[in-house]
C-alpha cells in the first residue's frame, strides 16, 4: 500500500504489557523533550512555546503517520542555525511560510518515492555539517551561559565572535554559576546512570533544569529567566492562525525552504536508520517523508517551528522500552498536559540552565572523533569533511552542503573513472595479433564508459589500425549517453577510414543502451560476437 503508517501494523496483536511499556516510555520522552523544545526555540530567536507546540503537534503527527515504529519527532538542534538566520533576516512570519513550504517539498519527495535517494548523501558531508552545527549551537549559548549583556546576537560567525568579545566585561557570575552547576549535574548524572536503578530513566537535563529553577526562585537570583525574558509560557492550547505572507519576501523563501526540507529529510531518515539498528526493524523511508511533510505543513499554522526526527529523544524512547508509535503519541500528550497544568512553573526556569543543556546537547551532537581519525582517510574525504565543517561555521549551511556534494561528486567521478581501464589484448594469448601487427588491433575495456571515462575510447581513436579494430566490451558494466556517443563517433571514424569495427561481449545494460540509441541497428550481425576469441577469428578470416 502506498500510504500505510506503521501505527496500523502496531495494533496487530497489541497487548496490555506493550501499552504499559509505551506509556512509560512516552512519559519519559515527554519530560526529556520539555527543556530541549524550549531551548531550541529560544536559541532560534523564537518564544519557548513555539518549541513546545512543535513538539506536541509535529511530534504527535510524525508518530501517528510515520514509517518508523519508535522515532520521536520535534524541534531539533540541526535547524537552529537556519531558523535563526531566517528569523533574523526575514522575520517570524516568513519562517512560518518557509516551514510550511518545506513540508510541501517533503510531501513531494515522499510521493515521488525519493526517500532512498537521501541516503546517497556522503557520510563526510553529514559529519561535516553536523559538527559545524554543533559548534554554532555551542557558540550561540555563550551569551546565556555567561550571562552577558548583549541586546541581540548577530547571525554571522565573525560578527558573533566580535560581539561576544566586546561584551566580555559584562559577565554575570550568578548566571555562570547556575550554568556550570547545571552542566556538572548533567555530566555527573550521566556518569552515575548505571548505578541509579529506576532513577536512570529520569534524564539529567530534567534534574538540572528542575534544581536550577527551584534554586533561582527560592533565592530570587538576579539572572534572566523565561518569565523575565518572555513573560512565561501560555497555559492554553495553541491557536490556529493563517500565516501572514509578505509577498515582497516570499519569493526568497524557496531556497531556505528547500534547505529545511533536505536537512529534515536527512535528519529524520538518519534517525530512523539508527532506530532500526536498536530495535532490529526496517522503516519505510517514503512514509516517513510524508509524515515529516504533513507535520511541517501543519505546525506553522499553530505558531510552530521546523520539525524532524530527533536522535537523542528516539534513543531515549527505545531505551525506555517503547515498542510502537503509541509511545510517540503519548510523548506529545505528556507535553500537552504539562503545558495545560504546569506552565506557570516554567517562568522561573533560568536561561543559563537551558544554555548549559544546549551546550551538553551540542557536545554530544558532534562526532569529534572523526576529526582525530581524518589521517586514516584519503585527501578527498578529508577535504570534503573539513570544507563542509568550515563553511557551515563561517558562511552558511546551504553553501556548505552544496560545496560538499560537489566535492563528493567530483571525487566519485574521479574514483569511478580511475577504475575504468583499457588494455590491449595480449599477443601471447592471441597469436594471430603478432602476425597481423598494425593491421588488426584488439582492446579489452573494463569498468564503465561514461562521461568521466570517455578518454579510454579517445585514446583508441588516436592509434587506429589499418584493417580491423576489435573491442571487447564483456567487462563493461555500464555505458551512459556520453559513452555511447563516443562509441558511435569511433564507429563513424572507422567507417570513414574503411576500417572494420568488431564489437564483442556487448550484453546487459550496454546492449540495452546500444538498442535504445539505435546504434545496434547500424551494425551488421557479422560484426557482433560473444567474446574476443570469436571476434579475432572473424577478423583474421576477412
Amino acid at each position: 500500500m502506498f500510504f500505510r503508517p506503521r501505527i496500523l501494523d502496531a495494533f496487530i496483536g497489541y497487548s496490555r504489557s506493550q501499552f504499559i511499556k509505551d506509556l512509560l516510555a512516552g512519559i519519559t520522552v515527554g519530560v526529556v523533550a520539555l527543556p530541549l523544545a524550549m531551548a531550541f526555540a529560544i536559541v532560534s530567536g523564537l518564544k519557548p512555546e513555539a518549541g513546545i507546540f512543535t513538539a506536541i503537534i509535529a511530534g504527535g503527527l510524525i508518530s501517528l503517520l510515520g514509517g518508523s515504529r519508535v522515532q520521536i519527532g520535534g524541534p531539533a538542534g540541526a535547524f537552529i542555525v537556519i531558523v535563526y538566520g531566517i528569523v533574523d533576516r526575514y522575520g517570524v512570519s516568513n519562517l512560518l511560510l518557509a516551514t510550511a513550504m518545506s513540508g510541501f517539498f517533503l510531501i513531494i519527495m515522499g510521493l515521488f518515492r525519493l526517500g532512498t535517494l537521501v541516503r546517497f548523501v556522503p557520510i563526510a558531508v553529514i559529519i561535516g555539517f553536523t559538527n559545524g552545527i554543533a559548534v554554532l549551537i555551542g557558540l550561540s549559548q555563550v551569551k546565556e551561559f555567561f550571562g552577558l549583556r548583549i541586546e541581540k546576537m548577530p547571525a554571522q560567525f565573525f560578527q558573533s565572535i566580535q560581539t561576544l568579545y566586546a561584551a566580555v566585561d559584562t559577565v554575570n557570575p550568578t548566571a555562570l554559576g547556575i550554568a556550570l552547576a547545571s552542566l556538572s549535574i548533567i555530566i555527573i548524572w550521566k556518569l552515575l546512570e548505571k548505578h541509579l536503578g529506576h532513577l536512570s530513566h529520569i534524564p539529567g537535563t530534567v534534574i538540572a533544569m528542575a534544581l536550577a529553577t527551584v534554586f533561582t526562585s527560592w533565592f530570587e537570583l538576579p539572572i534572566d529567566t523565561i518569565g523575565s525574558r518572555f513573560g512565561g509560557i501560555p497555559s492554553s492550547l495553541p491557536q490556529f492562525e493563517w500565516i501572514h505572507i509578505s509577498w515582497s519576501t516570499a519569493q526568497y523563501m524557496v531556497a531556505p525552504a528547500l534547505t529545511l526540507a533536505l536537512l529534515g529529510a536527512i535528519e529524520s531518515l538518519l534517525c530512523a536508520r539508527i532506530a532500526d539498528g536498536l530495535i532490529h526493524d526496517r522503516h519505510d523511508s517514503n512514509q516517513e517523508l510524508l509524515a515529516q511533510g504533513v507535520a511541517n505543513l501543519i505546525t506553522p499554522f499553530f505558531g510552530g517551528m521546523p520539525a524532524t526526527g530527533t536522535i537523542a529523544r528516539t534513543v531515549t524512547n527505545v531505551e525506555s522500552g517503547a515498542t510502537t508509535p503509541v509511545a510517540g503519541i503519548i510523548h506529545a500528550l505528556t507535553l500537552l498536559v504539562i503545558v495545560l497544568f504546569a506552565a506557570p512553573l516554567a517562568k522561573n526556569i533560568p536561561l543559563a540552565s537551558l544554555a548549559a543543556i544546549l551546550m551538553y546537547v551540542a557536545w554530544n551532537m558532534g562526532e569529534w572523533k572523526k576529526f582525530v581519525e581524518l589521517k586514516q582517510f584519503r585527501l578527498p574525504y578529508r577535504l570534503t569533511l573539513l570544507s563542509v565543517f568550515l563553511l557551515t561555521v563561517i558562511l552558511d549551511l546551504t553553501i556548505a552542503v552544496e560545496v560538499g556534494l560537489l566535492l563528493a561528486f567530483i571525487t566519485f567521478i574521479y574514483r569511478i573513472s580511475s577504475l575504468s581501464r583499457c588494455e590491449s589484448a595480449d599477443p601471447k594469448q592471441f597469436p594471430q595479433l603478432s602476425n597481423l601487427e598494425g593491421q588488426i588491433d584488439a582492446y579489452r575495456i573494463y569498468g564503465a564508459i561514461f562521461f568521466g571515462a570517455v578518454k579510454l575510447l579517445e585514446k583508441i581513436e588516436e592509434n587506429l589500425p589499418s584493417k580491423t579494430l576489435v573491442i571487447d566490451l564483456k567487462n563493461v558494466i555500464y555505458i551512459d549517453s556520453s559513452g555511447m556517443d563516443t562509441v558511435q563517433e569511433l564507429a563513424h571514424l572507422c567507417k570513414l577510414r574503411n576500417i572494420q569495427l568488431i564489437l564483442c561481449g556487448l550484453d546487459h545494460q550496454p546492449l540495452e543502451m546500444a538498442q535504445r540509441t539505435g546504434f545496434i541497428q547500424t551494425l551488421s550481425s557479422e560484426f557482433l560476437y560473444p567474446d574476443l576469441q570469436a571476434g579475432l577469428e572473424a577478423a583474421t578470416r576477412s
